[in-house]
């Protein structure tokens, strides 16, 4: 069998690894959004189904929809805010039940 050289992947022509990094990082944060603004969505939904509370529910999903825009937006991929409102709905439902 013929003997070929390792392999140099930081000068192969083609080489898009700064495009495999940037995918990664995109998919990483809308597995990170998503999964937060499904959480969101489950406590408001819990708010208004267990409790009765629908505008709370009402409120909660719209917040949960304008933040999760904000989320997929931010450059970091830290949606800060999401956090933030995922911790208020469940108090809410601490507080409601």
């Amino acid at each position: 069998m013929a003997d070929h050289g390792a392999p140099e992947y930081a000068t192969a022509d083609g080489n898009d690894y700064a495009e495999h990094t940037g995918t990664y990082h995109l998919f990483t944060k809308m597995a990170l959004v998503s999964t937060v603004a499904v959480a969101c969505f489950m406590v408001s939904l819990a708010i208004g189904g267990a409790n009765g509370h629908w505008g709370l529910f009402t409120l909660g999903t719209l917040g949960s929809i304008a933040v999760t825009a904000i989320g997929l937006v931010s450059k970091d991929g830290k949606p800060k805010v999401l956090f933030g409102l995922l911790a208020v709905l469940t108090l809410v439902l601490i507080l409601t039940s």
